[in-house]
């Protein structure tokens, strides 16, 4: 966890690969961070893992999904019950499920540290 990020009460962190926080990065309640899935294409179904990165000033929103191999770039945002598969850009927003780009954010300038 990077320098002022939260995981907020009740979120859910199967870290079976990292699962990395940037400096002021927010997970809100009750969202999961599931860091690996199954190989359904193999009969012995083996578990796979791929790491989550949250970015710096990113906010995962709460009752979210982020699954394995996850990037949520520095700023993007992953809207209340959304499920995100996919990598998310920088200052994006992103939402549904499964999440897709809903908006863009319009920062003009980043206070903190």
């Amino acid at each position: 966890m990077g320098a002022h990020s939260c995981l907020a009460d009740d979120v859910d962190c199967y870290n079976v690969a990292p699962i990395v926080l940037e400096p002021l990065s927010i997970v809100s309640q009750y969202s999961y961070l599931c860091s690996a899935t199954h190989d359904i294409n193999d009969p012995d179904f083996p578990m796979l893992s791929k790491p989550i990165r949250i970015g710096r000033l990113a906010w995962v929103a709460a009752r979210c999904y982020v699954g394995p191999g996850v990037t949520l770039g520095e700023g993007a945002v992953a809207g209340a019950n959304s499920c995100v598969y996919r990598e998310v850009p920088p200052w994006t927003v992103v939402g549904g499920n499964p999440a897709r780009p809903i908006a863009k954010r319009s920062v003009t300038k980043v206070t903190h540290p």
